[in-house]
């Protein structure tokens, strides 16, 4: 599932970050698994959130220049009939095709920013 492997690759990015073993953009994208430049997407996506990402010519890696964490969570259950009315507001279409889902373990998923 496509949601996972981002979530994989955001861990991935953070621990080689901060311990300051990315490599050269070139590897770093291939340990991530994008290209550079998505790579260079994503780390320009987080110096616009705060992040105090740099790089270091010398020692060839990406870094936090001060302490930083990046923190997702990711909420997976049912949900319930009332629940699903409120998503779908109360149309009986949706509900009773999310209701068949739901039946067959489909959860929701939340990420917050």
């Amino acid at each position: 599932m496509k949601v996972f492997n981002q979530l994989d690759r955001i861990e991935k990015f953070y621990r080689l970050m901060s311990q300051r073993r990315t490599g050269a953009p070139v590897e770093f994208a291939y340990q991530l698994g994008v290209s550079r430049t998505s790579l260079y997407e994503l780390i320009d996506e987080l110096r616009s959130r705060g992040a105090p990402i740099v790089y270091s010519k010398s020692e060839k890696t990406y870094y936090f220049s001060r302490p930083y964490e990046i923190s997702i969570s990711c909420i997976m259950r049912p949900l319930s009939v009332e629940e699903v009315k409120e998503y779908n507001g109360g149309g009986i279409f949706s509900r009773i095709l999310f209701s068949r889902t739901l039946q067959n373990d489909l959860g929701m998923v939340t990420l917050p920013c």
